[in-house]
């Protein structure tokens, strides 16, 4: 059976209510569980017990506002929370807060209801917490999920269920939402083979289902599995921080990269050029199946809706952004709703030299 056509049997299998298939055959579930086992020695409970930092508050002080911040809400597992990193401004809400306020000149409120640890069916709770003030619901939404799912053997079909649930409530609400994909669990150093082939394929696999469940909510994905996959194996010192597991500081850089682009688009904050697909990048509108596949075996990738049906059923856009560096800032507190000033920024919130993004430019990192 082709890649395409598992991920469009995992994503109907969701959308219908149906048991789907696995994603793994049940012969491999012995060989996977005592390979588990032993990468646990090395790299624990996939974590460290240490909380991520917080990063909730104001990016882009220095910019006007005079429309208000725009809000920013960050769910999803420990990646979307930042786990392996010390200082809020490393975290990935921070960086796409910071850039996100650079590319819009505007003042960005970011806030973080991501938990580590979660699986896909906490996101229900978790799009409760985001949309609690009917008043502020977010402009944008970054969701990124799915590692703990094929860690834990969450039937694939149940994983794209929520996520997409999870989707249409933010959608329904207004908000704008782009789904970082299931990472490739493959690249974690401490696993070995068969468990690295075995889990490597799993986590595509699911990455392709969900951007299949997300697009047709209206949702835009982008592949973190692939991006991160061959940079983790040839620099894992560089990009996986002190528990083997999560990435580092230069990691969550790198996929924060990947991910301003399109969150940038969604809010229609990208130049017009660049929307148009380019044929020189391989990008262009597919059949939402094959979309996906593609996207699921190389990083970076984004894939939206475009064209809602076609002789091979739902068309979708995919589009391989260049990736654009962001600063890194910390944050200024949230505004106090009891009516109080805030306080000014203290002055390590200047930039920490990293480049601010230039959505002119077309220059790749």
């Amino acid at each position: 059976m082709s890649r395409a056509r598992v991920a469009r049997r995992i994503a109907a299998g969701a959308a219908y209510g149906g048991g789907g298939i696995g994603l793994l055959g049940v012969a491999a579930v012995g060989v996977l569980l005592t390979e588990v086992q032993l990468a646990k020695r090395h790299v624990g409970n996939g974590g460290s017990d240490e909380p991520p930092p917080r990063a909730d508050g104001l990016y882009g002080l220095q910019y006007p506002g005079h429309d208000g911040p725009l809000r920013l809400t960050m769910l999803g597992d420990s990646t979307a929370a930042g786990q392996g990193v010390h200082r809020a401004r490393q975290t990935p809400g921070a960086l796409l807060a910071s850039g996100l306020a650079a590319v819009a000149e505007r003042p960005v409120d970011l806030r973080n209801v991501a938990l580590p640890g979660a699986q896909s069916d906490d996101l229900d709770r978790q799009v409760t917490r985001a949309l609690v003030d009917a008043d502020r619901v977010p402009d944008i939404c970054v969701i990124m999920i799915g590692a703990n799912d094929v860690t834990h053997r969450m039937p694939p079909t149940r994983s794209v269920r929520y996520l997409s649930a999870a989707v249409r409530r933010l959608r329904t609400a207004g908000a704008e939402v782009v789904v970082g994909t299931c990472p490739d669990l493959g690249t974690v150093e401490q696993v070995q083979q068969p468990l690295r082939w075995l889990a490597r394929r799993a986590s595509r696999q699911l990455a392709a289902a969900q951007t299949i469940g997300v697009v047709e909510q209206g949702g835009r994905t982008v592949s973190l599995g692939d991006l991160l996959g061959p940079e983790f194996e040839a620099n894992p010192r560089e990009l996986f921080g002190p528990d083997n597991y999560h990435p580092s500081a230069e990691g969550y850089a790198t996929a924060a990269m990947a991910v301003l682009p399109t969150v940038c688009a969604a809010l229609g904050l990208w130049p017009a050029d660049e929307e148009r697909p380019d044929a020189s990048r391989r990008e262009g509108f597919l059949p939402v199946a094959r979309a996906a596949v593609e996207a699921a075996a190389e990083g970076g990738t984004e894939v939206t809706a475009a064209v809602p049906s076609g002789p091979r059923g739902p068309w979708a856009l995919l589009k391989r952004r260049r990736r654009r560096r962001v600063p890194a800032t910390d944050p200024a507190p949230a505004p106090d709703t009891s009516g109080a000033q805030a306080p000014a920024p203290a002055p390590e919130q200047k930039a920490s030299g990293a480049t601010a993004p230039d959505p002119a430019s077309n220059r790749a990192t």
